[in-house]
């Protein structure tokens, strides 16, 4: 085909390098797309060759580290600074969901080919398949309220701030000091 591209279920490109964007004819994004190894593999193997999932396994173990070392240093933080911590436990709910899709649903399964996928569309259509697989999350009102709160806040929050840099010139970024 046109496209160059790797083995099947590689994360790297079809030179090797992972800088397939660079060559004539070449898709720029194959190489943001990391992708856990085959089904077949298993949990336990040992790690996986890099261009069959051991690049994913590598990825996943320093994310995993780097989310968790987050987590303690803004926990941290809020107790240094005497504030609450309801803002890491927060995080530490994304942190759960991450650890559940992750980590205990592939060893659970028995595979990493279960976990999510490193990449734009490929998650998504991880999100998609799991969806279809386990009753329609388009259709469940808990998951609708909670997307409905998650931009809401967002929203929120964007508003807040575009209107404390609004009617700063008249005083309004010191509320704290009022």
């Amino acid at each position: 085909s046109r496209w160059r591209q790797g083995r099947p279920g590689s994360s790297l490109s079809a030179s090797g390098t992972g800088i397939s964007g660079l060559q004539p004819g070449s898709v720029p994004a194959r190489p943001l797309l990391v992708q856990p190894g085959a089904a077949g593999r298993g949990i336990w193997p040992g790690l996986a060759p890099l261009a069959e999932g051991g690049v994913w396994i590598i990825a996943s173990f320093f994310l995993l580290v780097s989310v968790c070392a987050w987590w303690v240093r803004t926990y941290l933080r809020a107790q240094a600074l005497g504030m609450g911590k309801h803002v890491a436990w927060a995080f530490a709910s994304a942190i759960w969901l991450f650890l559940v899709l992750g980590l205990f649903r592939p060893i659970l399964m028995g595979s990493w080919s279960h976990a999510v996928p490193y990449g734009i569309f490929s998650h998504l259509d991880w999100t998609n398949n799991f969806s279809l697989q386990y009753g329609n999350l388009f259709y469940n009102p808990f998951h609708a309220l909670s997307i409905v709160f998650l931009y809401g806040s967002a929203l929120l929050f964007a508003m807040h701030g575009a209107t404390i840099l609004a009617v700063s010139r008249f005083g309004g970024d010191r509320e704290l000091e009022q």
